[in-house]
């Protein structure tokens, strides 16, 4: 009884953050301490009381904070020094979200029929093709990205990886990169422009738009292109379930794949070729900086109805998904 009650006490709080359109920007307030690229981390939710929400590894503080835990030996709470947290705040108030130009899309996928908006993108770099669709007023990529050409993009190198370091995973999930590779922080190093140093015990001030690892005329989304999407499906209290395929995730988790994003669960690399939750959760990175050693991204899970935004540290490996400039 207890779980369910905090279940529906986190779509609550979810729901609330969706219908504030000039909310204040509240920070998250927890932080994890890492000392090296690389290395085991500790860390634990600030406030006492947190308990486990159903299955998943997504922790509710006493005061309405969502974290979620990454421990390799367990998806639920525990007292291991593995245990990594991710925070979740309502800072919504950004123009582009609250933006009455945010188009609400009509859901265009059932599981019988399928009437979405589908395009395709040529990335000429190495010839793949993905599937595309368009989702309120954005573009985006119906596929994660697979790219993986260190010599003609060095931020990918010793940067990117297929789960298990299997290539099949690869060819199924696409590919798990640090947030550095992400951003391509070799080509912002050298911009003549504007040159930024950026990555793991970096601080920068990116351009508006970057570019990153995605193909020329799309982007790395920023957490504001994150909420513009949830706005566009619906609001965050809902998007889980309709961003998610509707096959291949664990414990009848399964999404409705309402307006063609077909997230699968890839899972995500931890450290030192340690990877975990493939099947039960997608992280997907933004362009968006939170602190020296953290980056916003967004999450899926297999229990859970929300998309959480979220900030967490640059070197887990996630996956990329890119937004039409």
């Amino acid at each position: 009884m207890k779980k369910i009650f905090v279940a529906l006490s986190m779509v609550a709080f979810l729901a609330a953050c969706d219908d504030s359109s000039s909310a204040e920007n509240n920070e998250p307030t927890t932080l994890s301490s890492i000392e090296e690229e690389g290395s085991s981390s500790s860390s634990s939710v600030t406030s006492a009381g947190s308990v486990t929400l159903s299955s998943s590894s997504l922790l509710l503080s006493d005061e309405g904070v969502l974290s979620r835990s990454s421990s390799s030996e367990t998806k639920t709470e525990s007292s291991s020094s593995e245990k990594l947290s991710e925070t979740s705040s309502c800072s919504e108030d950004d123009d582009e979200y609250s933006s009455s130009s945010v188009i609400l899309a009509t859901p265009c996928k059932t599981e019988t029929e399928d009437n979405c908006e589908y395009g395709t993108l040529l990335d000429d770099r190495d010839g793949q093709t993905y599937k595309t669709v368009k989702i309120g007023n954005q573009w985006w990529m119906a596929e994660n990205l697979n790219y993986a050409d260190s010599v003609k993009t060095p931020s990918l190198l010793k940067r990117n990886w297929c789960y298990n370091n299997e290539s099949d995973s690869c060819s199924k999930y696409g590919r798990l990169y640090t947030w550095a590779a992400a951003i391509d922080s070799v080509a912002l190093a050298t911009d003549a422009d504007n040159p930024q140093d950026c990555g793991y015990g970096k601080t920068c001030k990116l351009p508006e738009k970057v570019q990153g690892i995605c193909p020329e005329g799309w982007h790395l989304p920023t957490q504001s292109e994150w909420y513009t999407l949830f706005k566009a499906v619906d609001g965050q209290s809902n998007a889980g379930t309709v961003l998610k395929s509707q096959t291949g995730w664990n414990d009848n988790g399964n999404g409705t794949d309402a307006f063609g994003f077909s997230a699968l669960p890839a899972g995500h690399r931890y450290n030192e070729d340690n990877f975990i939750y493939v099947g039960s959760s997608d992280d997907f990175w933004s362009a968006t900086k939170f602190q020296t050693d953290d980056a916003y991204s967004m999450y899926l899970g297999s229990s859970l109805v929300i998309a959480g935004l979220s900030y967490t540290h640059v070197y887990f490996g996630y996956s990329v998904r890119c937004v039409k400039d």
